[in-house]
């Protein structure tokens, strides 16, 4: 649970979406479809991050919002 507790987090948040932005840009240059396939994967954690949102959270037993686990 500790995992989510901090993807909830601001610093968990900004975590997600810096690191989504690292994918987009490292798929952007690449290029080519592996590229284009890699800069869409790093659009996930970015809107995960700024949608509040934990997607492996109800794998790991957490909630699924990131304002219901900060309760």
């Amino acid at each position: 649970m500790g995992l989510a507790t901090f993807m909830a987090s601001t610093a968990g948040r900004l975590l997600r979406v810096v690191l989504g932005i690292v994918l987009v840009v490292v798929g952007l240059v690449i290029g080519g479809p592996a590229g284009w396939v890699i800069a869409v994967i790093g659009l996930v954690p970015i809107a995960a991050g700024a949608a509040n949102v934990c997607l492996i959270g109800p794998l790991i037993g957490a909630p699924f919002k990131g304002s219901e686990l900060r309760r």
